[in-house]
């Protein structure tokens, strides 16, 4: 499972083959969008836009219109009714979709191959710009955060990138607004030292254990021995404190794993 980490740009791009998700409904025209708008029975009405610096368009026969704010179905509401009691079509069938969002941002940061500002040029979700960015680095977290101004406060949402492609995970990878920032920090360490085969310091795994974690180093050397494998952590105060460990413990976030040396041969 965390290997498949390691093929997220390839997955990335598999997403963006899918159809775009159908929920513009609630979108908000802005500046720079490219709309194409239809009116049933004319043709000769169909248009493609986009939105000028004022937050207009200008539409055949009406002249002028103002449709940065609306939504979609705002937006061909105005036209119709415009449209309409300007005399010029009698109950006007009105269809207006958003075919390039170029009016929204967002910011990817950290530990992908691409950081940077990336433009919104459709609905889009958290894996959507990760692609964008190039997907994530070699070292960078399982775990990232999207950050968003709401209501004058900011909120951070941890989201697990693995699951976002395991069975259930479209839930999580949350459709992304203009102004968010995806960060990916990153991947936790830990270290090994004493008579291990490789020590050093290695990518922490989700839920990984202390044998886990030997196994990583190589195991435990002649000279080893797995009694009395001793934990450095650092405390809440920023202190290291000293823990007796046993196999089956967890291990976290920059702990440093001690291995002494056997005083008997076998032991």
């Amino acid at each position: 499972m965390i290997k498949l980490l390691r093929y997220l740009p390839f997955l990335f791009a598999l997403l963006l083959a899918l159809p775009a998700w159908s929920e513009s409904n609630d979108y908000r025209i802005g500046t720079s969008d490219v709309l194409s708008i239809t009116v049933y029975s004319h043709p000769d009405l169909t248009t493609e836009a986009r939105v000028g610096g004022g937050g207009t368009i200008s539409f055949p026969l009406i002249g002028e219109v103002k449709l940065a704010g609306k939504t979609p179905v705002e937006g061909a509401a105005e036209i119709a009714h415009r449209l309409s009691s300007g005399g010029f079509i009698l109950e006007p069938n009105v269809n207006l979709n958003v075919v390039q969002y170029r009016s929204q941002q967002v910011s990817v940061l950290g530990r992908v191959n691409r950081p940077g500002k990336f433009p919104l040029e459709k609905i889009s979700r958290v894996s959507d710009v990760l692609a964008l960015a190039g997907g994530i680095g070699s070292d960078g977290a399982d775990t990232i955060t999207l950050i968003r101004e709401k209501d004058g406060k900011t909120q951070y949402r941890e989201i697990d990138a693995i699951a976002l492609f395991m069975a259930g995970g479209q839930k999580d990878d949350e459709r992304v607004q203009d102004g968010d920032i995806i960060n990916v920090p990153r991947q936790p360490l830990f270290y090994i030292y004493g008579e291990v085969q490789r020590p050093g310091s290695y990518r922490l795994e989700q839920n990984m254990s202390l044998v886990q974690a030997l196994t990583m180093g190589g195991g435990v050397n002649l000279r080893g021995t797995q009694r009395g494998i001793k934990i450095l952590r650092r405390d809440a105060d920023g202190g290291m404190q000293k823990i007796e460990a046993q196999l089956s413990d967890p291990v976290k976030r920059d702990d440093v794993i001690y291995v002494k040396e056997s005083l008997f041969k076998g032991i």
